[in-house]
């Protein structure tokens, strides 16, 4: 599968919403094509380099599909997009006009995995938190009882680097990222939601 990709400085994950201001010409022609298609675009964490630039990227990223868009008051396009599922990158080249694409393996998706009873607090804190988060996470699929769906929201929404959630999408295991974020919430927090 051949898709082109958006080198940023965040990480999607799936299920996630990902708002984007765009302003580079190579983006804004990028994203009209993928609105007229409904095809999705890839996402990918930037390694080495710049948003506005060349960069290198991790190998692993999220299919995006945009789900809303509009014409801010400054003129830029505003779009929101919904992360679906992951993908390696196998090979990338570059367009004339700057975009990057990228033949891309996807990766399987995870199997859906009940949130154990040691961890129905995490689902909590997590409840309250997203409905303060407002607009952005208003009109999205909540699964509170899923182990991925949980870990996923938890880790974009946790302040920490970039690096860490970067090691928490390339991890397939809904069992073995809840107990990453249960760490990452003790560190960021203090008492561990679960023991």
């Amino acid at each position: 599968m051949q898709i082109p990709l958006f080198p940023l400085n965040t990480v999607l994950f799936p299920g996630g919403p990902l708002p984007l201001r765009i302003f580079e010409a190579r983006y804004i022609d990028m994203i009209g094509e993928r609105m007229r298609s409904g095809a999705p675009f890839g996402v990918v964490l930037i390694h080495e380099g710049q948003e506005a630039g060349a960069a290198s990227t991790y190998s692993v990223g999220t299919l995006a599909r945009i789900t809303d868009w509009y014409q801010g008051s400054d003129g830029l396009l505003g779009v929101t997009a919904v992360g679906e599922q992951r993908f390696r990158i196998e090979s990338t080249s570059r367009m004339p006009d700057g975009l990057n694409v990228a033949e891309v393996e996807i990766l399987p998706d995870e199997e859906p995995m009940a949130l154990p009873e040691a961890y129905t607090g995490m689902a909590e804190i997590l409840e309250g938190v997203l409905d303060d988060l407002g607009r952005l996470y208003e009109s999205l699929e909540r699964c509170y009882d899923d182990a991925g769906w949980v870990s996923y929201r938890f880790v974009e929404i946790l302040p920490v680097d970039l690096e860490q959630k970067q090691y928490c999408l390339e991890q397939a295991d809904p069992a073995e990222r809840l107990k990453i974020v249960n760490e990452l919430l003790y560190s960021v927090r203090g008492p561990r939601a679960a023991p």
